[in-house]
């Protein structure tokens, strides 16, 4: 019959009509910097960042007779004057600044994201803090990123900038606290003129 004609052919026409292609949107290309700013929403920007722990200062056979010279003037004073466990604490700690002191630092990474700052497996919540500073003395060798905690046993935690941005860090930071100027102690200070 005609009609089942033009049905079969209708369907046999259909079967036969390719289904229209999808365009899938090109992927991004991947990030290969290892300094980042970026936003995860609209208002949330993210900065991270490497650096060594800490500044390595090259120290010659004359920084270490000054050194060695001074901590065996004080343990020899707290034998003559019987303070037995003075001469044993600055043993010890003799023998931990020599470890420290032959120890390169290691490469560590930092990143400031909405809810804190996590510097490799510690994170620093925005709540527990005050305010930042950032030390910069290139002739100095001071690049720092200085945070002013609530806490009363850690009031500031000082994180290495290395060769990153601070005017970068500095803009990112200003989304989540306030800039409030800080100083140096005299321990920093102290530990940059004996090379610690």
């Amino acid at each position: 019959m005609p009609t089942n004609n033009y049905t079969r052919g209708s369907r046999e026409t259909k079967r036969n009509v390719a289904a229209p292609r999808r365009h899938l949107p090109a992927a991004p290309p991947p990030q290969t910097s290892n300094q980042v700013a970026r936003s995860l929403h609209d208002d949330e920007p993210v900065f991270s960042w490497e650096a060594p722990e800490y500044e390595f200062i090259e120290k010659d056979s004359r920084w270490y007779w000054i050194m060695g010279g001074i901590l065996l003037a004080v343990i020899i004073y707290a034998l003559v004057t019987n303070a037995i466990l003075m001469a044993i604490t600055f043993i010890l700690i003799g023998v931990l600044g020599y470890i420290f002191a032959e120890r390169e630092p290691r490469t560590i990474k930092m990143e400031i994201d909405p809810d804190g700052i996590a510097v490799e497996k510690y994170f620093y919540e925005y709540d527990d803090l005050k305010s930042f500073w950032i030390f910069y003395e290139v002739e100095e060798g001071i690049k720092v990123l200085s945070l002013h905690s609530k806490k009363t046993f850690l009031p500031h935690i000082h994180i290495p900038i290395g060769s990153a941005n601070p005017i970068q860090i500095r803009e990112v930071l200003l989304n989540y606290l306030p800039e409030i100027r800080q100083e140096l102690s005299i321990i920093d200070r102290l530990s940059r003129v004996i090379g610690l």
